[in-house]
């Protein structure tokens, strides 16, 4: 499903340079609930390139976990670029991970507003050197959609993020 945003290959792929760079990966998740980490290790060997990762969906564990200030989350909202990039300095320092990527969004069927509507979510990379990229995207479908569509954004994302950054 969403095969041609990012599939096994894609994936392999990224495995692979992590592999040969001797690098790693982490992810902190809210409204794909663990999913980008799940694709991940369903490729055998992927336990020396990923150490771990965390599912943040409530405010809470954002705060407590990954360090996301109670008062950005207040002036800005769990769904903005504000609070990914604050996931994204959070997880990559929890892991100790040379790129993470940080997912927070809306993914229905409630929960959305007229300027955050349902399918809204923010993607965002993070790489040595503190480099990031951080993208606020609309998805269409279902809730179980919206969530693959994250994922693989995600996944599709850091893959180019890190083939650049590598090229430097």
């Amino acid at each position: 499903m969403y095969d041609e945003i990012f599939n096994e290959k894609d994936m392999i792929t990224l495995q692979n340079i992590l592999r040969l760079k001797k690098q790693s990966i982490t992810t902190a998740e809210s409204c794909t609930g663990g999913l980008i980490a799940h694709l991940i290790t369903k490729i055998p060997n992927s336990s020396d390139i990923f150490n771990g990762a965390i599912v943040s969906y409530s405010n809470k564990i954002k705060h407590k976990e990954l360090n996301v200030q109670n008062s950005t989350l207040e002036n800005y909202g769990a769904v903005s670029l504000e609070v990914v990039s604050q996931m994204l300095e959070g997880t990559i320092k929890k892991f100790d991970a040379d790129y993470a990527i940080a997912v927070s969004g809306i993914a229905g069927p409630g929960g959305g507003s007229l300027n955050k509507p349902v399918g809204t979510v923010v993607i965002g990379c993070i790489g040595p050197l503190n480099t990031r990229e951080i993208d606020i995207y609309h998805f269409e479908g279902l809730r179980e959609d919206v969530q693959i569509q994250a994922a693989k954004t995600g996944l599709k994302k850091i893959l180019k993020f890190i083939q650049k950054t590598i090229d430097k």
